[in-house]
């Protein structure tokens, strides 16, 4: 693959002008990082860990009327693995998976509106795994003192973000797969997944139910004419089971046309098996887009720190479409196996598919002034420009401790409890 020429915005900042008016601050100039400030104290664990109402990183969306704004996104909520198998430990289990509107000040992030995600009803939705049929995970929820929490039809892991011209959000999760369509408040307008149980009942292909747990559509982009979705799988499906694709680093990209509910289906190749996987996607134009791939480690950490955390521009309009007209189960078959059976490139030109392809834009651990110290780089925006902002996962600002419970997250390369931030890139 061959590397793009970039360049990162120095400490002078590059200026961007426009001919429209965007709420007076054009000319604006965009820092090297901004840091959101001062997150509230959600709860204290009994051990005294603090969890922070941050968590808005999953991904961003910047408004493109005010250059200033943009919306971030949290996950379910406060969570780790737990020690006994398919168990997972959720620290606040009425948490209600929302949007952030951040405002950049001084190059800081200011939180100035905080948007709950609700079903059609208008009840707040939660981070509890989806009950089975319904998307269920396969993983076992308990609270922070052990108690066995109840599946929820209105549970949403919330990790891909789009904001549409017309103010309202769509937002895909890993879970199900779901793809939400939320109104400018949060309340639920549609929400579509494999099963058809979701508001207003339309369906994305069956194949896509069975997403590895924890793993699901983890990148949401929306095309610049605002017609078509572009879902992205964090990582290979275990389609047909874990053990048969052990080796595959084949990922699905889903398009689908918001007016009639039409997919088409590509192959995108993971650089490699040990990748977290794929963490987010954002438009450039029809068929280009970029991606973001990482490993799950710190970056400038003293031992055992991150290798990958990449940027990455693909191209659709020459992939196969690897669409099942008869919708299986297991998405279409290639000489009976399934796509991800396929493993790697020479699988997919064996049975005669295309990937997408894919040419390095940017790597975080190399190209940025400063060390890139966070593990989870999960959300991607393009700006006017070609500058593309890049978010960080904070957690809520805790780890897994080991035994069932939370530890503070201290980011290993500046001994600091990790925060949301967004990186800015001018690239070329």
């Amino acid at each position: 693959m061959k590397k793009q020429f970039l360049s990162v915005i120095a400490l002078s900042a590059a200026i961007l002008s426009s001919c429209h008016d965007d709420n007076k601050i054009n000319p604006f100039s965009y820092p090297d990082m901004a840091e959101a400030q001062n997150p509230a104290i959600l709860f204290t664990t009994a051990d005294g860990v603090k969890v922070y109402n941050g968590g808005f990183g999953s991904a961003v969306a910047a408004d493109p009327n005010q250059k200033d704004v943009f919306y971030m996104l949290t996950d379910r909520g406060s969570n780790v693995a737990g020690q006994t198998v398919n168990s997972i430990i959720i620290g606040k289990p009425d948490f209600d998976p929302q949007i952030g509107k951040f405002r950049l000040k001084d190059d800081k992030l200011v939180l100035e509106q905080t948007i709950e995600l609700k079903n059609a009803n208008c009840g707040k939705l939660n981070g509890l795994p989806n009950p089975a049929g319904m998307g269920a995970s396969g993983e076992i929820p308990f609270d922070l003192s052990g108690n066995q929490l109840s599946p929820s039809a209105d549970g949403i892991d919330s990790e891909g973000l789009v904001l549409a011209a017309d103010g309202t959000f769509w937002v895909s999760d890993e879970y199900g797969p779901h793809i939400v369509h939320f109104d400018a408040s949060g309340k639920t307008i549609e929400r579509i997944n494999p099963f058809g149980t979701g508001t207003g009942g339309r369906k994305i292909p069956a194949v896509f139910a069975i997403r590895r747990a924890n793993r699901g559509m983890e990148g949401l982009a929306i095309t610049p004419d605002g017609k078509t979705l572009v879902g992205m799988m964090q990582s290979p499906m275990y389609n047909p089971s874990k053990a048969k694709v052990a080796n595959s680093t084949v990922l699905r990209i889903l398009t689908f046309d918001i007016a009639t509910g039409n997919t088409k289906q590509y192959a995108y190749l993971m650089d490699n098996t040990s990748l977290t996987g794929v963490s987010d996607i954002t438009a450039v134009n029809a068929t280009t887009f970029l991606t973001i791939e990482r490993d799950g480690k710190f970056g400038g950490a003293p031992t055992d720190a991150a290798t990958f955390k990449k940027v990455f521009k693909i191209d659709i309009s020459n992939a196969t479409d690897i669409s099942d007209p008869a919708n299986g189960a297991n998405g279409k078959l290639y000489n009976t196996k399934t796509v991800e059976e396929l493993n790697d490139a020479a699988g997919l030109q064996a049975a005669g598919i295309t990937p997408v392809t894919k040419t390095l834009m940017l790597d975080l651990l190399k190209d940025l002034p400063k060390v890139y110290p966070h593990d989870k780089a999960e959300g991607l925006a393009l700006l006017p420009g070609n500058i593309l902002a890049i978010s960080n996962d904070d957690d809520f600002g805790v780890a897994d401790n080991g035994k069932n419970g939370f530890a503070a997250k201290i980011l290993p390369a500046t001994n600091s409890l990790d925060r949301n931030r967004i990186y800015f890139v001018k690239l070329k």
